[in-house]
């Protein structure tokens, strides 16, 4: 078979888009390869080809769970094997997954980039026959990426370990600097970039400096009758605007990082069966999505980068027809973002105290390293340590791009358990200490899989089971049962959580750079400045300014962004004014004529229009002075 037969048998297309074929043929011949293809471009096309037409597995490293859960649930749909390991899962799971790879036909396997440091996970690699790597949204490799994730930089181990397995890196956003880093960072043999240009014709790219953005947002979507996406910079903001639109009679809903992954699943569902019609969301929304039919995406707000915003935009039109992308921001919002850039950047002094209160307020002494995320009351700590919600976020942020420690969103957690003893000393256990052993026994009878993984249980149910006990209760002899080691008990928590990613460390061996952390608050800054700049400049296309940032030089004019239609307009009233103009001189060299005569004489032309042209002729002496009573 070919690359056209397997695309006709899965997709049942018979031609391939953009540069998806000349990716396709260098990955078949073990070239290395970043495809550089617009949001929307068919990305995965470009790895699920050659995989199926080659023996052996497609390890793919991919940000998001629910990104990874689309891949895999469109895949099985055609019949073909896929499995993703993601961070719900545990070892016992992660086996039986990595097992299946290496004996069970598996064709895909979705990993995110930090299980890449398991090292169950890297010594079962080993085993399969890996034919390609892919890296999704590759972008995240490079500190100078808008969406860095530290984690990405693990790929290159794998990499070295199988130098021989072709590496296709995907991304929709990448500056030239960028395009070097991706490569430079996946050990790619020779250089070999394929990129398909970025003009989006159908787009129309609209800035609007009003000050009044949510009537400027009504009108919108009283005109453009679509499906949309409305983009803002915080959570408290989505349900706000959410909610304003609502009570305005319009279908919508709020998405962002701190719903439970059911809520944002079930959201994304009905937005995506068109049951609503808007979603305002955060940037948590939107990679992965594939809805044809948005014709419009607004940012209320001004996005930290263009990269950010050309990904964000690009979600609308999907299908080819017009569509818009309206951008929101003003000098107010340019302030706003300079204040937020300083906020993110506090100084080292200020990051060391609080790593070392982080420790303190979770009770991790120096040289432990906790197995399992812990709740982390962000407001208790800021209040507790007068730090400040935002400067303690920032900062946990900031430790994260460091690999110390990791902030989770993950809130509205229900209460799991997961024996921690093997089947014999667990049976010794409940032997010698017979007041836990109904308890236990009940356990066992309610909950499958109890040595195997976290298993989600219900406090309540088991409280009344036992008949004579309370919730409270139960809590307790759970909680002992955890302190001795015999189960791990996470209780039901609506708190985001804190994963250590190495041991805690002695504040004098805890490195962290001043020079870094200036380079990358001058980098954002930078950054900051051109997409500033974007929104004040009326003086370009708005597409030529972004194909000009992604290095795609061209005299190209879209013809339908303000500025396209401004110059237009502007065209056409001087075209306007001169045919008026001559037609009035005309007219007024033949006879005195008196005004209300000159709009019956000049065909066409308001009264209003030949007053201001009588007037602008008449203050630059190319008419005689006229009386306007």
């Amino acid at each position: 078979m070919n690359p056209i037969d397997i695309l006709v048998k899965y997709w049942g297309h018979t031609n391939f888009r953009l540069k998806q074929e000349k990716i396709i043929n260098d990955i078949l011949v073990g070239k290395d390869v970043l495809a550089l293809l617009p949001t929307g471009g068919g990305k995965s096309i470009c790895y699920q080809v050659p995989t199926l037409l080659k023996e052996g597995i497609c390890l793919v490293i991919s940000p998001l769970i629910s990104l990874m859960d689309d891949q895999v649930r469109h895949l099985k749909s055609k019949g073909i094997k896929s499995i993703a390991i993601t961070s719900d899962m545990h070892y016992n799971e992660i086996d039986t997954a990595l097992t299946n790879c290496i004996y069970g036909g598996i064709k895909f396997l979705y990993l995110s980039p930090e299980k890449l440091r398991n090292k169950l996970v890297q010594n079962r690699i080993q085993e399969m026959k890996i034919n390609m790597i892919t890296v999704d949204e590759a972008h995240c490799i490079s500190e100078w990426g808008h969406n860095f994730r530290p984690a990405y930089r693990y790929i290159s181990e794998i990499r070295s370990s199988i130098p021989n397995t072709p590496v296709l890196a995907l991304t929709a956003t990448a500056t030239t600097e960028v395009i070097h880093d991706i490569q430079n960072n996946l050990l790619f043999k020779k250089n070999n970039l394929i990129r398909s240009s970025f003009r989006r014709d159908n787009i129309s790219y609209i800035v609007d400096n009003k000050e009044n953005k949510k009537l400027t947002l009504i009108n919108l979507l009283n005109k453009i009758k679509s499906s949309v996406i409305v983009y803002t910079s915080t959570r408290k903001a989505t349900k706000e605007i959410a909610n304003f639109l609502i009570k305005n009679d319009f279908s919508a809903t709020c998405y962002h990082g701190g719903l439970s992954r059911e809520i944002r699943t079930e959201r994304q569902k009905k937005w995506g069966k068109n049951q609503v019609r808007i979603i305002v969301a955060t940037n948590a929304f939107g990679m992965g999505i594939h809805k044809a039919d948005v014709k419009l995406v607004v940012h209320m707000d001004l996005p930290s980068t263009i990269e950010a915003y050309f990904q964000e935009a690009g979600r609308t039109g999907r299908n080819g027809e017009t569509a818009y992308a309206f951008l929101l921001a003003n000098k107010t919002d340019i302030k706003k973002q300079e204040n937020l850039l300083k906020l993110r950047y506090p100084n080292i002094k200020d990051i060391i105290d609080c790593y070392q209160n982080i420790a303190n307020y979770l009770q991790i002494a120096i040289g432990d390293l906790p197995e399992d995320p812990i709740p982390f009351d962000i407001i208790d700590f800021s209040n507790r340590y007068k730090t400040g919600v935002l400067k303690t976020y920032n900062i946990l942020k900031y430790l994260e791009k460091e690999e110390k420690l990791k902030l989770s969103n993950n809130i509205n957690s229900p209460s799991t358990v997961m024996i921690n003893v093997s089947n014999t000393e667990l049976y010794k256990f409940q032997i010698s200490n017979r007041y836990y052993d109904a308890f236990i026994k009940l356990l066992l009878r309610s909950y499958s899989n109890l040595f195997n993984h976290h298993t989600v249980i219900n406090e309540k149910q088991i409280a009344k089971d036992l008949k004579e006990s309370s919730i409270q209760e139960v809590k307790e002899v759970l909680q002992r049962l955890h302190r001795l080691e015999i189960i791990r008990y996470q209780e039901q928590n609506n708190l985001p959580k804190i994963k250590y990613l190495r041991k805690r460390e002695n504040l004098s061996a805890l490195e962290l750079s001043k020079k870094k952390l200036e380079e990358r608050k001058s980098y954002e800054s930078s950054k900051l400045k051109k997409i500033s700049r974007y929104i004040i400049r009326k003086d370009s296309c708005r597409s030529k300014i972004l194909l000009h940032y992604f290095s795609e030089e061209t005299s190209y004019k879209c013809g339908v962004c303000d500025v396209c239609i401004g110059e237009k307009r502007k065209t056409t009233k001087d075209q306007e004014y001169d045919h008026v103009s001559s037609s009035i001189k005309q007219i007024t060299t033949k006879d005195k004529s008196s005004i209300e005569g000159i709009p019956t004489q000049a065909s066409n032309i308001k009264k209003d229009e030949v007053i201001n042209i009588l007037n602008f002729l008449s203050d630059n002496d190319k008419i005689d002075k006229f009386d306007n009573k």
